[in-house]
């Protein structure tokens, strides 16, 4: 097996380039941008590939995208309030780009050119990041590795730091298992092992509640479609939930001893798709593009509110600020580790 590499542009920071890995049943298009996971072709049940993953043709358009198609994001994925945090009774004051509060870190990873290393079936990303980059402590080394097997596409994070920071770190793909472009999402399913989410106020910031799905439409549990209650969110919305789904959940039987759990699956009726997603951390947030539509996309397409949606394997949104919350600081002598499988198959039905 062999990786395939091709010229994808020109950044502030050098040329960026295309990564193709290929095994008998998966292919996986990566660039070094972001550590951006651009394609991704599955086979349904009758063995035709399909790009599963919305995204762009052009480096421009990533190195523009406000929507994170592909990324991984860092240091800290998600929403922190107010901006600022404490650690050790320091406080640090990050870039507010979503009214008060920060998302996604400033899109930190989105904006660097990563070192690559590869392997047969595997590529390294590693970034460096000085001590008070977009205000955040330490000086800090990531690595990001994607992994493609027969059934798997993997990915491993590591981060260290001298310091004591946040580091919670996540892949930002919309997956649509008719293929990316196809339409909307509205008929797949999706089941979670998750029976508690964490409910947010009206700028998508944790109250802190953890709460049992049972009864709401976050349930779930024993699967449906995704469309099915998308509605009823929809219409909550004055009471402080936001259009469609931009939530974290809460993952059964996190203990924090770094066993893999297995987060839940989708499914796609239509083509048979089938995707299971595994992880070590203790959420997920669920997202279904917020009621926008995105131009431009791969082909020139428009991406609708419901042509895709997200599972980002994450700690809790705004942990630092919530003492019952499982803690995303790490550094000195905690390095910061976890991984997130997401796994292939396809049904006959």
């Amino acid at each position: 097996m062999s990786i395939q590499r091709e010229f994808f542009g020109h950044t502030p920071e050098g040329d960026a380039f295309l990564y193709t890995i290929t095994t008998g049943r998966l292919t996986a298009v990566l660039t070094d941008y972001g550590a951006v996971l651009v394609r991704l072709f599955t086979p349904d049940r009758n063995g035709r590939q399909e790009d599963i993953v919305l995204g762009f043709d052009d480096l421009a358009d990533y190195m523009n995208n406000p929507f994170c198609f592909g990324a991984s994001i860092g240091p800290s994925a998600n929403r922190i309030k107010d901006a600022s945090f404490e650690i050790d009774g320091a406080v640090y004051h990050i870039p507010a780009n979503e009214g008060p509060n920060n998302l996604h870190s400033d899109k930190t990873f989105y904006k660097r050119l990563f070192r690559t290393q590869t392997d047969d079936n595997s590529i390294t990303f590693t970034l460096k990041i000085p001590d008070g980059e977009a205000g955040f402590p330490g000086n800090r080394t990531f690595s990001i590795r994607y992994t493609l097997t027969e059934e798997d596409l993997r990915i491993d994070y590591h981060a260290s730091s001298d310091k004591k920071t946040i580091i919670n770190l996540t892949n930002h793909s919309y997956f649509n298992l008719a293929g990316e472009g196809s339409g909307d999402v509205l008929a797949q399913h999706l089941q979670m092992n998750c029976h508690a989410y964490t409910p947010v106020d009206d700028m998508l910031i944790p109250t802190g509640e953890i709460r049992d799905v049972a009864g709401s439409f976050f349930d779930f549990t024993a699967g449906k479609a995704i469309g099915k209650d998308l509605a009823r969110s929809e219409a909550d919305r004055e009471s402080g939930t936001p259009v469609g789904y931009d939530h974290n959940f809460v993952i059964d039987g996190y203990t924090g001893d770094g066993r893999m759990l297995k987060v839940g699956e989708a499914w796609d009726p239509g083509s048979g798709r089938v995707m299971e997603i595994y992880t070590n951390v203790p959420g997920v947030q669920f997202f279904t593009l917020g009621g926008v539509t995105v131009e431009g996309g791969k082909g020139g397409r428009a991406y609708n509110s419901s042509a895709g949606f997200a599972l980002e394997t994450q700690f809790f949104p705004d942990n630092v600020h919530h003492d019952h919350f499982p803690k995303a600081v790490f550094g000195e002598d905690r390095d910061y580790e976890s991984t997130t499988i997401y796994r292939f198959g396809a049904c006959r039905e």
